[in-house]
């Protein structure tokens, strides 16, 4: 099929979304250094001022749903850009450590509902042929937003600032939150979202647009699949049938985040300096992290088809242990120090060709489409709750000792592998129907 102009700029907004939700994300990891001197932080003080915008990131996920079924994705997406935007400025020009954390905090909303709002937004809008790597492209972009960032904070760097540095990293995020906001005002409302306002038209001009084949036939299957979605609102998802897909979207969240991914990325410069780098080679070390972390996306996104989505994890599981086991080995021994930049790429690797491509897929196709939604949410809340009790309780640990944490993932990743062994189905080339009744569900 061709590729409209519309459909083609839609996707670049979409796709500059997944960048600032990772720029934002990873872009305090190249600030933790001078915020704790600028502002006298304790451990647990730095940790609540990065897992502040966690907060705020559960908050935004949470409430992006209802807010984007009333306005609309492209308005509840304005809301975030202005979000990104306010934060940006405002921890630029912060004048205290209470400004700073406000701040980060309404960041934390933008991350949350564009996590939400971006993907969704792509999926309803695309073509049915290319919803798939639409969505995609929308993850790609966040592992690119993390290597911008690591990037950003090192070029800034160079620049010598003194404790202006800090505010530079973090306020340069307000460039392209600010074209974000421009752009979104040249793409279409989503034409689902018309069609839940029964703007029937105004939704097959958009389908028109975005060069759909047969636009009558998609129009006629969106609003099926609405009249379905609003006749099973009553299923409650609490409910003992959904017990298997339930254990599965929680523990497959939860042990995402007890891998270390986040804390990693957060604290990477603070984990570099610990193992002997200083300055400007701790940043151009983070620089590395994220171009193996966009590097292990693209090629996950290529074999989980072929591989499946249960032989990733533990593969993943595998690598991973090994490789946190060895960060450990360095500080516990305080030795081969030279080692640990190998070994957190290696951890990067094995990570986002198993657990960083796998969660949103395997989460996705575990619910019944009548309390799908529900599940989805259910399984990136206890990811979000996860990645702030870690992100907040990583700096007071790693004080007392640098391997202890590490040592912890590692085993939680053993732990990891056994449980996806002897519980999680494989999904790899089942439908969705038969994927159903193999976990129990009628």
């Amino acid at each position: 099929m061709r590729l409209s102009a519309t459909l083609i700029r839609s996707s670049i907004v979409g796709a500059l979304g997944g960048l600032l939700f990772g720029f934002d994300t990873a872009v305090i990891s190249g600030t933790t250094q001078q915020l704790t001197q600028v502002f006298h932080l304790t451990p647990s003080a730095l940790g609540t001022t990065v897992s502040i915008a966690l907060l705020g990131t559960v908050i935004g996920a949470i409430g992006a749903g209802p807010l984007g079924q009333k306005m609309g994705g492209r308005e509840a997406l304005r809301v975030m850009a202005a979000l990104y935007v306010v934060s940006a400025v405002g921890c630029a020009l912060s004048w205290d450590w209470y400004s700073l954390l406000f701040f980060r905090l309404l960041g934390g909303l933008g991350i949350g509902g564009s996590s939400v709002l971006g993907p969704v937004y792509l999926a309803e809008l695309a073509p049915a042929k290319l919803r798939g790597r639409l969505v995609g492209l929308f993850q790609i972009n966040v592992v690119g937003g993390i290597l911008l960032a690591y990037a950003s904070n090192f070029f800034i760097a160079g620049f010598n600032l003194g404790l202006l540095q800090w505010r530079w990293q973090l306020g340069v995020a307000g460039i392209p939150a600010a074209l974000f906001l421009v752009m979104l005002y040249g793409i279409p409302r989503s034409s689902r979202w018309l069609v839940t306002q029964n703007r029937i038209d105004e939704a097959r001009r958009v389908l028109e647009l975005m060069g759909t084949p047969d636009s009558e036939a998609e129009l006629k299957e969106i609003v099926e699949s609405i009249h379905l979605e609003r006749s099973a609102k009553a299923e409650p998802l609490f409910q003992r049938k959904y017990r298997l897909p339930i254990f599965l979207a929680v523990t497959i969240g939860m042990f995402n985040q007890l891998s270390g991914i986040n804390a990693i990325l957060y604290y990477v410069n603070d984990i570099f300096t610990a193992g002997g780098f200083r300055g400007l080679s701790a940043d151009r070390e983070a620089v590395i992290i994220g171009a193996m972390n966009l590097g292990a996306t693209l090629l996950a996104m290529t074999v989980i088809d072929r591989l499946g989505r249960k032989t990733l994890l533990l593969f993943g599981s595998v690598g991973t242990a090994a490789c946190l086991a060895g960060v450990a080995a360095v500080f516990l021994t305080k030795s081969h120090q030279g080692d640990l930049l190998w070994l957190l790429v290696g951890f990067i690797f094995f990570f986002s060709v198993s657990q960083g491509a796998v969660i949103w897929v395997y989460i996705s196709e575990v619910f019944p489409t009548k309390v799908r939604s529900r599940g989805q949410s259910l399984g990136s809340s206890s990811h979000w709750i996860m990645n702030a009790i870690i992100s907040k309780a990583f700096p007071s640990i790693a004080v007392l000792s640098a391997g202890a944490p590490f040592a912890f993932f590692a085993a939680m990743m053993v732990l990891q592998f056994f449980v996806v062994l002897f519980f999680y189905p494989e999904t790899k080339g089942v439908s969705l129907e038969q994927l159903q009744h193999r976990l129990g569900i009628e």
